[in-house]
């Protein structure tokens, strides 16, 4: 077949396709305008660093997982709170009953418009799930924990029953439905989840999540919490030193690892995560103990740094700024992968701009012939 017919019959195809299932069925993704990922922050300056594409790619799936008290549900609260201050809708399925609404609000959650629900059995959580994201009215949707969605048949039978791979079943055709609508209707969805221990394992980690392998494969982030160490002041311990790993990415390269200070009652220390990753830029200067700024001493001691930081919000916002930049996250890029219409304008520009030079040198090559 030659070159041309291929075309036409591409060209023959394509429009059968759209024929039959709609438009934007099928496209070269060359004219697919949201091709370049949009992100929301995740509410940590640390993370956002770590995931590589500044926050949480919209439409797709998150996994968050860790022992407890890690700081999973911490991390999800910052996210709804992020996408809230974006004037999004955020939806929490609370199916551990475990939702503090005084935290929530603390960590910058506006409790009177999030959506909360907290379901009897796994099936009612998952269908309430989706049917909010296929709304298309929901920003962000957290489902607090997999390992509590419990199967109607296993809270409808006896204590002893044995419930053999239920849960399993139920997230792979819970997820099996929800991941085109989650990416259609451009939804964060976050599954927060626990950890177990195989029985028997003697080489390799015996750690496991429960809910099966679906969530495992579905999720385009998974975030592994762990504390590192205990915050104290003087005997008093104040929060937790937290390790983020991003376990699996499928939009930046894996494997990366934020450090955050969650401090009781607070959620996610800003100043702490900013002054670590300014001395590690060299945007702050770490001499022994002391920190410092343009030559000027901030503070002796890292609490002491943190403090100043947050007492004076010029320099914080200037240090902000220029983590920012040294990270690739700052506020303009952010802005234009929430805003597809600006990445329009700016690839017509481009294509103008090539248009252009060609005709300029043949203006050009013109005017010296003469």
């Amino acid at each position: 077949m030659a070159k041309d017919e291929k075309q036409a019959a591409l060209e023959a195809a394509l429009k059968k396709i759209e024929k039959n299932f709609g438009k934007g069925a099928v496209m070269r993704m060359g004219e697919k305008v949201d091709t370049q990922i949009s992100t929301v922050p995740s509410g940590s300056l640390a993370l956002d660093a770590a995931l590589g594409v500044g926050g949480y790619p919209r439409g797709r799936i998150v996994e968050i997982y860790g022992p407890e008290s890690s700081g999973k549900t911490t991390v999800a609260l910052h996210a709804v709170a992020e996408v809230q201050k974006r004037g999004g809708t955020a939806a929490y399925i609370d199916a551990e009953n475990a939702m503090d609404p005084a935290y929530a609000e603390a960590l910058g959650v506006d409790i009177d418009q999030l959506i909360l629900s907290q379901p009897n059995t796994g099936e009612e959580g998952l269908q309430i799930a989706d049917t909010l994201i296929s709304s298309g009215a929901i920003d962000i949707v957290v489902v607090d924990s997999v390992a509590a969605l419990v199967p109607r048949a296993e809270i409808e039978g006896e204590m002893g029953d044995s419930h053999v791979g239920l849960q399993a079943r139920l997230m792979s055709q819970a997820l099996r439905k929800l991941s085109g609508t989650i990416n259609k209707t451009k939804t964060i969805a976050i599954f927060i989840n626990q950890i177990r221990e195989k029985v028997g394992v003697m080489f390799g980690n015996p750690e496991t999540t429960p809910g099966g392998r679906a969530l495992k494969f579905y999720s385009t982030i998974r975030l592994e919490v762990r504390r590192a160490e205990q915050i104290k002041q003087s005997t008093n311990v104040i929060g937790n030193r937290v390790k983020i790993k991003v376990v699996k990415n499928k939009v930046a390269p894996p494997f990366k690892v934020a450090e955050v200070d969650i401090m009781y009652g607070q959620g996610i220390s800003q100043s702490g995560e900013l002054l670590d990753m300014a001395a590690d830029q060299d945007i702050v200067d770490k001499a022994g103990a002391w920190y410092s700024y343009h030559g000027e001493k901030i503070g002796q001691g890292r609490e002491n740094a943190k403090k100043y930081l947050e007492e004076h919000p010029d320099i914080y916002n200037d240090i902000q700024s220029q983590v920012r930049k040294a990270y690739g996250i700052d506020d303009e890029s952010l802005e234009e992968k929430e805003n597809p219409e600006k990445i329009k304008e700016k690839r017509a520009k481009k294509a103008d701009a090539g248009q252009e030079a060609p005709a300029e040198a043949a203006d050009a090559a013109k005017t010296e012939d003469k």
